[in-house]
């Protein structure tokens, strides 16, 4: 019989997410570009990648993917915090140096959605990119034995749990949308834009939705993750509606409007708790 964790001590889990615009400044290097404005650049490097992909997609390879917003929920115990790193007007290195500083204090567990395929490599080249130091995230073992058989980057690792990637059984045939996963189980979903959205918002200076709406796709992934633990059997049911109901009342305690708009659209007695 699996053994059920106490739902009143979760273990310490940052859920994560990252939003993302087209890095002209970086496109015009590689692809030597010297005329034209940010708007006209990101459509010719959108249009280079549809050539390079036969039509398939103009979703650019992940270094020329800037960050503009590192959004997370950390569930520590009975603590819970949802917010995004740094300040709205923060460059991308801020953002990520925050991002990185915070694993490197607190060693949580990540939590994402397609973040082994996505999120992560973003932020190893753009760290790259701005000399950022990352030293526990990248730790395999040569200073702490523990990460030998348990750390960040090796994919059948839990200390970063990619729900996308385990669910799909590593098949990419098999891997969903999180909006479609999230909409399946009775959940909120996205609320407000789409990722598509996200380029549009920035250069319309809408950092701070940009930022909200990272903030939605994190809650969403964290109620996923719970159903995960149950489905797994590391929560029985008592201890899955403990959590949820955790959740909730951190969230009723925020004034936010998309946060307030999430929870009236995640009911008390909505089915996504079976």
């Amino acid at each position: 019989m699996a053994t059920k964790i106490n739902p009143a001590a979760l273990q310490d889990i940052l859920v994560f997410d990252i939003e993302t615009v087209p890095d002209v400044a970086g496109g015009r290097r590689v692809h030597g570009i010297g005329l034209g404005d940010d708007a006209g650049v990101a459509e010719l490097l959108q249009h280079q990648r549809r050539i390079e992909t036969q039509g398939a997609s103009e979703f650019l390879r992940p270094y020329l993917h800037r960050v503009v917003a590192i959004s997370a929920l950390w569930w520590q115990g009975d603590q819970i915090k949802l917010s995004s790193f740094g300040k709205t007007e923060d460059d991308e290195a801020a953002l990520i140096a925050a991002f990185y500083q915070f694993i490197q204090r607190h060693a949580p567990q990540l939590v994402s959605w397609n973040g082994a395929a996505f999120d992560l490599p973003v932020l190893h080249y753009r760290a790259l990119l701005h000399g950022i130091s990352a030293a526990r995230y990248w730790e395999h073992g040569e200073h702490d034995p523990s990460y030998r058989w348990n750390n960040y980057t090796s994919r059948y690792h839990e200390r970063h749990l990619d729900l996308m990637d385990l669910l799909s059984a590593y098949q990419a045939r098999n891997v969903a949308r999180l909006q479609e996963v999230a909409l399946l189980l009775g959940l909120p979903g996205k609320l407000g834009m789409s990722g598509a959205e996200v380029w549009a918002h920035y250069q319309a200076g809408k950092l701070a939705g940009i930022r909200q709406y990272c903030e939605i796709d994190v809650l969403n992934t964290t109620l996923i993750y719970l159903r995960f633990e149950l489905t797994r059997g590391h929560l029985d049911r008592a201890g899955y509606g403990v959590r949820q109901q955790q959740l909730r009342t951190y969230l009723h305690s925020r004034d936010e409007a998309h946060v307030r708009e999430f929870l009236t659209l995640w009911p008390e007695n909505s089915h996504a708790a079976p």
